[in-house]
C-alpha cells in the first residue's frame, strides 16, 4: 500500500510552527569531535548546504551514512531539502525489496565503499571547507515527516512508522531533561550503537543536535577503541552504549576513563553488570526505556529501583474503551498517536512502573505464570555469571513434556553453584532443564537476543544430552 507523507487537514505553511535546526545562534559551537578535529556549527551547516544539492533526487532517502557525522549532516540535508530519511531495522536483500513496496522511488546514500544494498546509490561526497560561512539556522516545520523508521512485525514485514521534526524535537528534549543534561551544554556524547537504530538515532544523534552538545563522529564498537574516544573529547562526557559493549568494557580489567553519565538500552542491563559498570566509570547509570512506535518514553537508575520513571507529559493507561485489552497505552508529550505496548507492565503511582517482560515473554508450565524477563533477572544477578538467558522450546506435537532451557556464559563458576542459587529464587516449576554453559550468547550488534538465534543455539545441544546437566 501507498503511503501519505502529510496528514489529512494539515495547516497551510503560513500558520505552522516552525523549529530551528540547532538551538543556538553560535556559530563557534562545537557540533561534533571527528578524531581530535572540532566541528563547528558555522562548519556544520556549510556541509549541509553543500551537500542538499549532490542528493539523490528521490523524495525517499535510506540513510546509509555509518560515520556518524556524515550520516547527521545526510539527516540534516534530507531534512532541509524536504526529503525524507529512510532507516530500516535491518538490511537484508528481502528487507530493501520490501521497503521497495513502501516506498518506490527509494534510493541509498551511503559512505560505504561496498555497499551492498539493491538500491540506486549515491556515495557521500568530499565536503570542502568554505570561506566566509553565513551562518544561517534552517527552520523545520513543526509537523513535516522527516523520517520513516521501520519494525518488523509478527508477519515479517517491515511496519513503518513516520517521524515528524516536532516530535522528534520534543522527545529527546525530554530525554535530556529526564537524563538530567539539561545543563550540561558543553558535554559530549560518545556512542556505541548504529545511528540507524531508533535508540542511536535518538541518543546520539539527534539529543546532541537539539540539545546544543556535542558527538564524537566514528563508529565504535570495540572496547580499545572506545576508551580512546572518551579520553580524546573534553569532559563532561556521556557514554551512550549497551549491555553487550558494558560486558566488553568490563572485561578489560583496566582502569576506564572516567564519565559524568553512562545511558544503557536495547536489552535488560543485569543487577551486577550495572553495579559494576557505575563502579568502573566512577558515573550514575540510567537505562531507557521506549519502542521505534513511540520513541523513548522513561528511564531508571537500575542500581537504585527496578522502577521506571515516565518522561513528562507521558501517559501510560490501559484501554478506556476496551476491557479485554491486557496492554498499556502510551499517549501524550512526543507521542503524537496512542500506541500499545507489547510489554507486561505493572502501574504503579506518579508515573512509575515495573517491567515484567514481553506479553510474548510470558510462559505457563503446571498452571503457574511467570516471564523471561524474571528468569533472566534471577539468572544474571548470580554473581560470576558474565551473561545468560532463559529459553521455551516451542511445544512437542508428540506428546513429550517440552522443558524449559537456559544458557549461561560463566567460565569460573559450576553449574551445580548456579542451579542452587536459582533454587533460592524461582519456583521449582521454572528451573531449567538443562541449563547449558556456553562461550557466548549469540546476541546481535545492539545487544539485543534474538529468538531465532537462541533456537538455533538450542538445536546445536539437542542431539549430544551428554553436555547437560
Amino acid at each position: 500500500m501507498r503511503h501519505a507523507d502529510r496528514p489529512d487537514g494539515a495547516p497551510p505553511a503560513s500558520l505552522r510552527p516552525f523549529v530551528p535546526l540547532l538551538p543556538h545562534t553560535d556559530p563557534s559551537r562545537i557540533v561534533a569531535w571527528r578524531d581530535t578535529h572540532a566541528v563547528t556549527a558555522a562548519q556544520f551547516l556549510s556541509d549541509v548546504r553543500q551537500l542538499i544539492p549532490q542528493l539523490p533526487a528521490s523524495t525517499h532517502v535510506l540513510n546509509d551514512c555509518h560515520d556518524r557525522y556524515r550520516f547527521l549532516v545526510a539527516l540534516c540535508a534530507i531534512m532541509v531539502a524536504g526529503k525524507i530519511n529512510l532507516l530500516p531495522s535491518t538490511r537484508t536483500a528481502e528487507t530493501i525489496r520490501q521497503l521497495q513496496g513502501f516506498a518506490p522511488d527509494a534510493s541509498c546514500l551511503t559512505d560505504q565503499a561496498n555497499c551492498t544494498i539493491a538500491l540506486p546509490q549515491t556515495a557521500f561526497p568530499t565536503l570542502r571547507p568554505e570561506e566566509n560561512i553565513t551562518f544561517a539556522l534552517p527552520q523545520l516545520a513543526d509537523d513535516q515527516v522527516v523520517a520513516y523508521v521501520f519494525t518488523s512485525g509478527s508477519t515479517g514485514l517491515p511496519v513503518a512508522h513516520r517521524k515528524t521534526w516536532g516530535a522528534l524535537v520534543r522527545n529527546v528534549q525530554a530525554e535530556a531533561q529526564q537524563l538530567g543534561l539539561l545543563n550540561a551544554s558543553g558535554c559530549t556524547i560518545v556512542g556505541t550503537v548504529p545511528p540507524q537504530h531508533m535508540y542511536g538515532f535518538e541518543s546520539t544523534v539527534l539529543m546532541p543536535l537539539i540539545n546544543g552538545f556535542a558527538m564524537a563522529s566514528a563508529p565504535w564498537f570495540y572496547p580499545a577503541d572506545i576508551c580512546r574516544t572518551l579520553e580524546q573529547v573534553p569532559a563532561p562526557r556521556v557514554l551512550v552504549t549497551t549491555p553487550v559493549h558494558l560486558r566488553q568494557l568490563i572485561s578489560m580489567q583496566t582502569a576506564l576513563p572516567t564519565t559524568s553519565l553512562i545511558v544503557s538500552a536495547t536489552a535488560p542491563l543485569a543487577p551486577q553488570l550495572a553495579a559494576q559498570s557505575e563502579q568502573a566509570f566512577k558515573a550514575p547509570l540510567c537505562e531507557i526505556y521506549g519502542s521505534t512506535e513511540t520513541g523513548q518514553i522513561a528511564t531508571r537508575r537500575p542500581t537504585v529501583s527496578q522502577e521506571w520513571n515516565l518522561f513528562p507529559n507521558i501517559q501510560m493507561q490501559r484501554h478506556p474503551d476496551d476491557a479485554s485489552d491486557e496492554r498499556m497505552w502510551i499517549s501524550g508529550g512526543h507521542v503524537e498517536v496512542p500506541m500499545p505496548m507489547n510489554d507486561a507492565i505493572e502501574l504503579k503511582e506518579a508515573g512509575r512502573f515495573l517491567m515484567h517482560g514481553r506479553m510474548a515473554d510470558m510462559i505457563n508450565i503446571a498452571g503457574k505464570r511467570s516471564s523471561l524477563a524474571y528468569l533472566n533477572h534471577h539468572l544474571n544477578a548470580i554473581p560470576g555469571v558474565e551473561d545468560g538467558a532463559f529459553y521455551m522450546p516451542p511445544e512437542k506435537t508428540s506428546g513429550e513434556v517440552t522443558r524449559l532451557q537456559a544458557f549461561v556464559v560463566a567460565p569460573l563458576v559450576e553449574t551445580e553453584t548456579i542451579l542452587s542459587v536459582l533454587r533460592e529464587k524461582i519456583d521449582p516449576a521454572f528451573m531449567p532443564r538443562p541449563l547449558l554453559k556456553v562461550p557466548q550468547l549469540p546476541r546481535n550488534a545492539t545487544g539485543k537476543l534474538p529468538h531465532a538465534a537462541l533456537a538455533e543455539l538450542a538445536a546445536t545441544f539437542a542431539t549430544n544430552k551428554t553436555d547437560t546437566h
